[in-house]
């Protein structure tokens, strides 16, 4: 059984509340979990107290048992100053720009450098 520590949905349509929890992996988002170790309310201003609340001793435990955090949680955690920063993970591939798309880039910034270039070329003819 491998340990999560994830946030679960609540709160009425449009208006999101998530609790903080420590499940199995294989659970559903909302489904069973083992313990409740803190809350998040996005509704609040980023700098009200009570926006995140964490039990922070609860959260150790969980982490030196093996659980670990969902990349959301692991921010909270971070800024908590719990646990390290992340690595920032680089941009996907799959969403970098298709290889035509790139070579018009390219094309469109050589001619935006040699438009740049020209008229201080022939300022300096004038002179």
């Amino acid at each position: 059984m491998s340990l999560k520590i994830r946030m679960t949905r609540g709160g009425a349509k449009k208006r999101p509340y998530y609790n903080i929890v420590i499940a199995d992996s294989r659970s559903p988002r909302d489904g069973r979990f083992i313990e409740k170790v803190g809350t998040y309310n996005p509704m609040l201003k980023s700098d009200r107290e009570d926006r995140i609340i964490l039990k922070k001793e609860r959260i150790e435990h969980w982490l030196k048992m093996g659980a670990t955090p969902s990349d959301r949680v692991h921010r909270f955690l971070t800024a908590a100053e719990m646990l390290p920063a992340a690595i920032r993970r680089e941009q996907p591939k799959k969403s970098a720009p298709k290889a035509k798309a790139q070579e018009r880039a390219k094309a469109e910034a050589d001619v935006a450098a040699a438009a740049a270039e020209k008229p201080a070329g022939s300022a300096e003819a004038q002179a």
